[in-house]
């Protein structure tokens, strides 16, 4: 029976592997045989991520501390991949941000860090790395987007936020179109409420739970491993013709 998510032999690559849901899809990667990259600042938190996919997956890990907002950083990471493994398969440019704050009070520094991570870092990474895909004839770019870049909300105000997940949308079906007929695909993943290091404080609070409550019809936040599923099908060998696309997994917040 064909196994149509085996990824033996191929490298992926993930960004904000330190922790949250790019550590999660990066063990799911690494589950289906995938050799892995791990891409975010802190070093000792990678090592010892690298160190536990290794003993539990038995596949080869690079931890490489690495800004997403740093060009030649970035380029480096390329370079450490290469020289590791010769390909890179599959990026997942998962490192982000997010702040709450009402737009009258945003300030512009908060504004352009949104950009810089979410939007730029995003954009630097799959151009660095895509010129190696570009080369192979192959790859499967899956940007981590969020429902705030399909939607607004009235719950937590933080349109700088949905400003670059929403940049990230577009950009997402700007490169699936230049970059199709190069045999590399490009997709986006919007998630709604997931409980990682970054929303834990929102997510938490007794009104936000209320508010999600009613909001989401599946009537709660994403469990660990939900988002995993749509990773591995997106970067799956197999999906050849699913291209520029976003897909919400959301529990159908914005469905209503």
């Amino acid at each position: 029976m064909k196994n149509y998510f085996d990824l033996t032999g191929q490298v992926a690559v993930v960004t904000g592997a330190s922790t949250g849901l790019g550590l999660q899809m990066a063990k799911a990667f690494a589950n289906q045989g995938a050799n892995i990259v791990l891409l975010a600042r802190r070093q000792n938190l990678l090592e010892e991520n690298a160190k536990e996919i290794e003993a539990e997956y038995g596949v080869k890990v690079l931890p490489f501390a690495c800004d997403i907002t740093d060009t030649e950083r970035v380029k480096a990471a390329v370079a450490a991949t290469m020289e590791a493994f010769g390909r890179v398969d599959i990026l997942v440019n998962n490192a982000g941000t997010g702040g709450i704050t009402p737009a009258e009070d945003v300030p512009d520094e908060m504004f352009e860090k949104e950009f810089q991570i979410d939007l730029f870092g995003t954009f630097k990474c799959a151009r660095e790395f895509g010129k190696e895909m570009i080369k192979a004839g192959y790859g499967r770019i899956i940007n981590i987007a969020s429902m705030y870049g399909l939607v607004g909300n009235m719950a937590a105000p933080s349109s700088p936020y949905h400003a670059a997940k929403g940049g990230v949308v577009n950009l997402t079906r700007a490169l699936a179109a230049e970059w199709g007929k190069k045999g590399i695909t490009v997709n986006s993943i919007c998630p709604g409420y997931f409980m990682t290091p970054l929303t834990k404080a929102t997510l938490e609070t007794d009104w936000f739970a209320q508010y999600a409550a009613g909001a989401i019809p599946v009537g709660r936040y994403g469990k660990e491993g939900e988002l995993d599923t749509v990773a591995l099908f997106l970067a799956s060998p197999c999906s050849t013709y699913v291209n520029g696309q976003a897909i919400a997994v959301d529990g159908g917040y914005t469905c209503i």
